[in-house]
């Protein structure tokens, strides 16, 4: 008797025969079809490197014995299986602890952590071959297995591509089944799982929006709008297009049609994937006002830390041990979140792959994915609709041709749906116009904004923004990522509060004093997600995307007549093709909200990024699939692009505990101190630093001289003048 795991508590064995025929069959459970039995067997195979009588003598005395025992299977599997695929099942089986490697060469040694170096020098290994008594493998279908790279295999980018996208899935199914079989057995228990009802859920959403009253021109509109989506829930498709302007109820909407996709397609679970953590907030308070008991939802997000929810401890358990691998059936996460646990090569990470599977997969926002990333993502998505019986559901107000997009940088034939056809009500949530204040300056544009009841100012740079806020007078407000994620989120809280009190004690917005006038200067992470709703929006010229989102923010409601946005330029520096495009559109359209125009610029755009958006891809420069480098692609594939630095203050007990701790230890709960840090560039960092305001604790930035942090602007970076 071989043993893999031992009970601390019980002192209870499980042989390696018991946990990798469970594994086996957890893994297997967790495929699609054509993958059950193959996957079965890298299940099987994972862990017969326990054979060695090295691995039992650590795991029977305790000695601290390094014994290398993933590489085995990785090299017995060929032998055992013969498939087409075995390559996939030796990278799965060789990396399940460390991760996928990346494939190297042959002329690899142990010393390389390449897939060929872990492989090399086989008579390094003790004999394990009692195996071969114990494990009886599948046959597997050699035929069934190629199917899958039937529509690819004439394409070599593409066939990497799909090479590369399978075997992350096989690592997902047996990573996750691996710890799942482990965890049972150590806790001696079977953890219990995040439920919903969708039936009940959809009852819930069908009351509320049968509750809207249908009365003015706006709301029919709505109505129809919604009434086109909905109709296409009966249409067969693997990404269905859903373009609606903002205003017009897109998350009522798409979550709909996600409940009636799912219960009429037997799907297991909804993914709710949006770009910010902002709006995820806002969209998880929608629904679980909504749903309530009906619905425990997963919210997975880096700012959202369980502990310091209001939940009850036994439902923040569960929350966290669903977020290890999306084992729920409402999940609300980051786009981050979401193709990181694609395109890593981490267990931790592909462990939700495979929970990806039977899913329909909301993608709020879509138009802000990277475009750098366009590729790797659309991708992504085609593989999962085409291969995991997923479906996508793309949403947004400004959407680029997808269409073409999918069939230029994904697969060629994915079936694609737009669930709106006539856009003649589109014209009514158009509730401001945008107009053109050219080039002005700093001066110019905050005493345009001091006439208005109230004003939101949105430019592109932090250091911007402060200077505006300076000038600023009456109730004023800053935003900006110099403030940490809990002053922030105070400061909309306050901004929100001060615009009720103003809208109620002047309806009409009319005779305003000047010191009650609301002005806001944000930068762009205002655009989306924030719920608020102003006289009058001023942009700086950025991409029309971003312009459009400001706009989201201009008379919200529609109450108003001839509401502006006016867009301008503090200086023609810079040279960005966004900005350079969206310059001269605002020339050419005499209305830049127009579908036509928001078509033109993300055309404009693709062309001038083509060949940044192909060379994001793991098959780049590779041959064949042992030179997939799984590792180094993990390190490459950064959706936010970013050399800012995350500094931490203290701001209440808990901060400072938080603070305290990291510095008397070296360690604290990240997570939880996550809230309280601001970014800065690295120079600026460095400046902080040579002024003695931030030092290092346990790998931490923190800032030690409260003088250099105010919570109405953020981090400053010299410390006010004191005058005795």
């Amino acid at each position: 008797m071989k043993i893999a795991h031992i009970n601390e508590i019980t002192q209870k064995l499980q042989t390696v025969k018991e946990h990798s025929e469970a594994t086996a069959r957890i893994a297997s459970g967790f495929s699609v079809a054509p993958l059950k039995d193959f996957i079965y067997n890298i299940g099987l195979l994972h862990d017969i490197g326990k054979y060695q009588p090295s691995f039992q003598e650590k795991i029977v005395t305790g000695k601290n014995i390094r014994v290398e025992h993933a590489a085995c299977g990785a090299i017995e599997f060929p032998k055992r299986s013969g498939t087409v695929l075995d390559l996939m099942a030796q990278f799965c089986i060789a990396g399940h602890h460390t991760g996928l490697p990346d494939g190297g060469s042959f002329a690899d040694d142990t010393s390389d952590s390449t897939l060929c170096g872990r492989l090399s020098n086989q008579e390094r290994f003790e004999d394990y071959s009692e195996y071969l008594n114990e494990l009886k493998l599948c046959k597997t279908d050699g035929k069934e297995l190629l199917c899958l790279f039937e529509d690819v295999c004439d394409d070599r980018e593409a066939f990497l591509e799909r090479y590369a996208f399978l075997t992350r899935y096989c690592f997902s199914c047996l990573t996750d089944a691996d710890s799942i079989d482990t965890a049972n057995f150590c806790r001696g228990r079977e953890e219990r799982t995040l439920s919903s009802d969708f039936s009940a859920c959809l009852e819930k959403l069908n009351c509320c929006l049968d509750s809207f009253v249908c009365e003015t021109e706006l709301q029919r509109a709505r109505a129809r709008l919604q009434a086109q989506v909905l109709k296409k829930t009966g249409a067969d498709a693997e990404i269905y297009l859903m373009d609606m302007p903002t205003g017009s109820g897109k998350t009522l909407c798409s979550m709909k049609f996600a409940l009636e996709r799912a219960l009429g397609n037997n799907k297991k679970r909804i993914i709710y994937v949006i770009p910010y953590n902002s709006i995820i907030d806002q969209t998880v308070t929608v629904f679980e006002e909504l749903f309530g008991d009906s619905a425990q939802i997963l919210r997975h997000q880096s700012s959202f830390c369980v502990d310091d929810s209001d939940y009850d401890e036994d439902y923040k358990q569960l929350l966290k041990n669903a977020a290890e691998n999306w084992n729920a059936q409402i999940i609300v996460t980051t786009s981050v979140q979401f193709f990181e646990s694609v395109y890593k090569n981490k267990r931790n990470r592909l462990r939700k792959l495979h929970h990806m599977a039977e899913s329909v997969i909301v993608f709020d926002e879509v138009h802000m994915m990277p475009m750098p990333y366009w590729q790797p993502c659309l991708r992504a998505v085609a593989q999962i609709t085409g291969l995991l019986n997923s479906e996508a559901l793309f949403l947004t107000a400004t959407m680029p041709d997808f269409e073409k997009l999918v069939h230029t940088y994904a697969l060629p034939h994915t079936t694609i749906c737009k669930t709106i056809a006539d856009k003649t009500d589109f014209a009514l949530f158009r509730k401001c116009q945008y107009k053109n204040m050219g080039e002005v300056s700093k001066e110019r544009a905050m005493n345009d904004a001091r006439r208005c009841p109230s004003a939101l100012i949105v430019v592109n740079r932090r250091k911007t923004a402060l200077e505006l806020y300076g000038m600023a007078s009456g109730r004023k407000f800053h935003l900006s990522t110099y403030m940490s994620a809990f002053d922030r989120q105070r400061t909309i809280s306050a901004i929100k509060e001060e615009l009720e009190m103003l809208y109620r004690d002047y309806p009409d917005l009319d005779g305003v004093p000047e010191e009650r006038r609301v002005t806001v200067v944000s930068t762009s992470l205002i655009e989306a997600g924030v719920d608020l709703d102003f006289y009058t929006v001023y942009r700086e010229l950025s991409g029309l995307d971003s312009i459009l989102q400001a706009g989201g923010r201009c008379n919200r409601e529609g109450k108003r007549q001839n509401a502006v946005v006016q867009v301008f330029e503090l200086d023609r520096a810079s040279n960005e093709a966004k900005v350079n495009i969206t310059r001269r559109l605002i020339k050419e359209y005499r209305d830049i909200s127009d579908e036509e125009c928001i078509r033109e610029y993300y055309r404009r755009l693709v062309n001038f990024k083509d060949e940044e958006i192909k060379i994001n891809t793991i098959s780049a420069g590779c041959q064949k699939p042992m030179n997939l480098p799984f590792a180094d692609y993990a390190k490459r594939f950064q959706m936010i692009k970013d050399n800012s630095v995350a500094v931490a203050v203290a701001e209440d007990e808990l901060s400072k505990g938080l603070i305290n701790r990291l510095i008397d230890t070296g360690y604290t709960d990240y997570r939880r101190l996550q809230k309280y840090t601001f970014t800065v560039y690295e120079n600026e960092l460095n400046d902080l630093i040579r002024q003695g305001a931030v030092r290092e604790y346990g790998g931490v930035f923190c800032l030690i001289n409260p003088d250099y942090y105010s919570s109405e602007t953020g981090v400053r970076f010299e410390a006010p003048d004191y005058y005795i």
